[in-house]
C-alpha cells in the first residue's frame, strides 16, 4: 500500500489502520500528487490510497500518471463527498473506485482487498449518480466504438451501467452467472477497460446509457 494525502495526521491515521491488518503493508507515504506518482512507479504497490484534492499536482493527475504506466498498480480515491466532480475525473483517469474519508475502518480494508484483487469497489449505482450529474442528459447516440461488441455484450454492458450485479444480469437475461462473467470479461477486454467502474463510465460517454433511463 502507498498512502497519498497532503495532511500528515490523515496519513498517520490510515497507516495505523492498514498496519493492523495482517495482509497489508504500507510501503510509503506521499504528501502530494507528484510525489505519489513517483513513489508508485518506484515502489510498485498493489494499491495507492489517493486523496483526490492535493496542492500542486492533485490526485486526478497523479492517478493519470500512475495508470498510464500500466504497472498494475490500482488507485483507490478518497474524497469528502460522493458527487465530487474530481472523483469523476479520477475514474476517467483510471481509478478503480472511491471512498469517503469518513468510511469505517472495516469498510476501508474490505474495499482495498477488493481493488487489490482487480475488481472495483464502487457500487455501480453510486457511480451512475455521479455520471448523471456530470454527463447530464445530452449524451450522443451509441458510438461506433461499441461496434466491436456483440449484441449480447452490448446488452450486458448496458445492464452493468444500470447498476446490476452479475447475478442480477444472469436472472434478467436468463443466463448462468458464469456465462455473464465471461461476457463481462469480453466487454472489458474488447474496450480496453480495467474494471466495471470504467465500463459504466464508457457506457454513458458512448451514449449506450443515458441519464434518467433504466
Amino acid at each position: 500500500m502507498l498512502i497519498a494525502d497532503d495532511q500528515t495526521l490523515v496519513r498517520t491515521g490510515f497507516r495505523m489502520i492498514l498496519e493492523n491488518a495482517e495482509d497489508m503493508r504500507v510501503v510509503g507515504e506521499a504528501g502530494d500528487g507528484a510525489e505519489a506518482a513517483t513513489l508508485a512507479l518506484d515502489l510498485r504497490p498493489d494499491v495507492v490510497l489517493m486523496d483526490v484534492r492535493m496542492p500542486e499536482v492533485d490526485g486526478v493527475e497523479a492517478t493519470r500518471r500512475i495508470c498510464a504506466e500500466g504497472t498494475g498498480t490500482r488507485v483507490l480515491m478518497l474524497t469528502t463527498f460522493d458527487l465530487d466532480e474530481h472523483v469523476y475525473a479520477a475514474i476517467q483517469a483510471g481509478a478503480s473506485g472511491f471512498l469517503l474519508k469518513d468510511t469505517l475502518a472495516a469498510d476501508l480494508l474490505s474495499a482495498i482487498r477488493v481493488v487489490a484483487r482487480g475488481d472495483a469497489c464502487v457500487a455501480p449505482s453510486v457511480t451512475r449518480r455521479l455520471l448523471e450529474r456530470h454527463i447530464g442528459t445530452g449524451a450522443p447516440p451509441a458510438s461506433a466504438v461499441l461496434d466491436v461488441l456483440t449484441e449480447r455484450e452490448r446488452e450486458v454492458l448496458g445492464l452493468i451501467a444500470r447498476g446490476l450485479s452479475n447475478s442480477e444480469i444472469a436472472v434478467h437475461l436468463f443466463l448462468s452467472e458464469g456465462t455473464v462473467k465471461t461476457h463481462v470479461s469480453h466487454v472489458l477486454g474488447k474496450l480496453g477497460l480495467r474494471d466495471r467502474v470504467q465500463a459504466v463510465v464508457h457506457a454513458y460517454e458512448c451514449g449506450l446509457v443515458r441519464a434518467g433511463t433504466g
